[in-house]
């Protein structure tokens, strides 16, 4: 089944979104927020974004590149920040958007860090840098929802799907209906929108997969 697909990007990855709009197939929304909405009301903020921008969106695919640090401070993140928050945003007549991150191939070695023996469970995992390094917290935050128990996460405790470009470019729709499904699926710490992480005493995370 084909969803609409809204495309967050920074500038400098266009070439990828492009790609994505002439070659891949996908039943896409090309929009994109491109000056700042005049109010400090957060709720009418985010339902705005959803109205002209995304209100006809299920999945947001958000391209991962080399300028989508939290931390980088040579970056203005203000868009990407907006468009993954009002999709996450539950509100009057607005439901969530499902998230897949595309992780672009500048970006590989920087998120993808192999493999490591874990001194809590002894088990093998898999190091994946998604943090202020490589992602926005919105971002980073629903892929690595706080949780209590347990040393790394199952793709059921994530809100956010993760895929390399190239496996990507091989199977969109396969990774674009798994970000979909998450809309529906049980996850036991809810996904959060806008900056309610900031003030989570539990944010902080093992970077395992």
């Amino acid at each position: 089944m084909a969803h609409k697909c809204f495309i967050s990007f920074k500038t400098q990855d266009i070439d990828y979104k492009k790609e994505i709009q002439e070659d891949f197939g996908i039943d896409m929304i090309d929009k994109s927020l491109n000056e700042a909405i005049d109010s400090k009301d957060e709720d009418y903020i985010m339902r705005k974004i959803r109205e002209d921008y995304l209100s006809d969106s299920t999945v947001t695919i958000h391209l991962i590149g080399s300028y989508n640090a939290e931390n980088d401070l040579q970056q203005d993140q203000t868009y990407i920040k907006r468009e993954l928050q009002a999709s996450l945003y539950n509100g009057k007549n607005n439901t969530k958007n499902g998230i897949l991150g595309v992780v672009l191939p500048s970006m590989y070695k920087n998120i993808y860090k192999g493999e490591y023996t874990c001194h809590f469970c002894g088990e093998i995992h898999n190091y994946v840098a998604i943090d202020d390094e490589t992602v926005v917290k919105e971002f980073s935050y629903n892929y690595y929802i706080p949780k209590i128990n347990g040393c790394c996460w199952t793709e059921e405790d994530r809100y956010c799907v993760l895929v390399k470009w190239d496996d990507f470019k091989d199977s969109p729709n396969e990774y674009i209906d798994n970000a979909f499904d998450k809309r529906s699926s049980p996850i036991k710490c809810p996904p959060k929108s806008r900056h309610e992480f900031s003030n989570d005493p539990n944010n902080s995370f093992l970077h395992a997969a």
